[in-house]
């Protein structure tokens, strides 16, 4: 596996671990009540950052066993890598697209900030997976 591979699979298990912890974090401040009274900004930054943590140390740890394996092949790159990332990229800015029309529908709708800003949120989470995966089966199965 690639280096370029194995940041997409560390960036799909840390999309997974934001949203959940984002999730959890919400859920368990509402209490039952109503999740627009929950004070949804430390817990989306808590979670970014730790989701963004972890896609860190999976990917170092991954590169140093794959180092140790095949010190050469570790870090390689050519072109494919290249537009592997370039067909994941546009699969993630056209769900990004998605995601800010639907954060302007809310917008015009008069929607609470919370379910703006989860929209977002949520929108940035679903792209950084539907790209990985994107990139996984591009990997996997080779570009069309």
């Amino acid at each position: 596996m690639v280096y370029h591979e194995r940041g997409a699979w560390a960036g799909l298990i840390g999309a997974i671990a934001t949203v959940s912890i984002y999730a959890v974090l919400v859920l368990t401040g509402a209490r039952g009540g109503e999740l627009a009274a929950v004070d949804w900004f430390p817990p989306m930054l808590w979670s970014i950052g730790c989701g963004v943590g972890v896609s860190i140390v999976i990917t170092i740890l991954w590169g140093i066993v794959a180092g140790i394996r095949d010190r050469a092949s570790a870090t390689a790159s050519d072109i494919r890598d290249r537009d592997v990332a370039r067909f994941g990229g546009r699969v993630e800015h056209a769900l990004l697209g998605l995601a800010g029309i639907g954060v302007i529908v809310l917008c015009a709708l008069g929607a609470d900030v919370f379910w703006i800003a989860s929209a977002m949120f949520l929108g940035f989470a679903v792209s950084t997976f539907v790209g990985g995966i994107a990139r996984i089966v591009a990997y996997r199965r080779g570009l069309v």
